[in-house]
């Protein structure tokens, strides 16, 4: 008996002395040696002002004159659903509207307030005001004339102050 220990004993060892290193060595230099290279896709470069985004609004073009009732009514919505998040005139959970249409395609404005769940998940200038902010905007399901009301008072944003 104990002769069939010793040999079992020999046997194993003989065995994980043979295979067992030089197999790992030969996966383990094989794969690094053609392991692919990671290569990084470009960043499309898109200008802020030619981005409409991800949503129903295609183009948005405002009148020369602001229209004041519809930017009371764009007020009063903003006033209502939008001020626990933006501040006028600084940066607070979300970013100020003032100045927007400096920094955004109008197009664009519409379908954040519009489709802002779609937005920071496609759009890459929604996705790095996320990435910024670090948290997303809240869906308040305005409708297009809501939103197109909001729209015009932010043009009024520029003016007043």
């Amino acid at each position: 008996m104990k002769f069939k220990a010793l040999v079992l004993v020999a046997l194993t060892g003989v065995f994980t002395a043979c295979g067992g290193g030089e197999e790992t060595k030969e996966t383990t230099s094989s794969s690094s040696t053609t392991a692919p290279a990671v290569v990084e896709a470009p960043v499309e470069e898109l200008d802020p002002m030619e981005n409409i985004g991800i949503g129903p609004i295609d183009e948005l073009e405002f009148d020369d004159e602001i229209d004041k009732e519809l930017a009371t009514a764009g007020e009063e919505v903003f006033n209502a659903k939008c001020t626990a998040c933006h501040k006028i005139n600084k940066r607070y959970i979300g970013p100020s509207p003032q100045g927007i249409y400096d920094r955004r395609n109008p197009a664009w404005v519409m379908n954040m307030i519009l489709n802002p769940d779609e937005m920071t998940q496609k759009d890459p200038i929604a996705k790095a005001l996320l990435a910024e902010y670090a948290s997303p905007m809240a869906n308040q399901n305005l409708t297009i004339d809501e939103a197109r009301g909001v729209a015009e008072y932010f043009r009024t944003l520029d003016v007043a102050e």
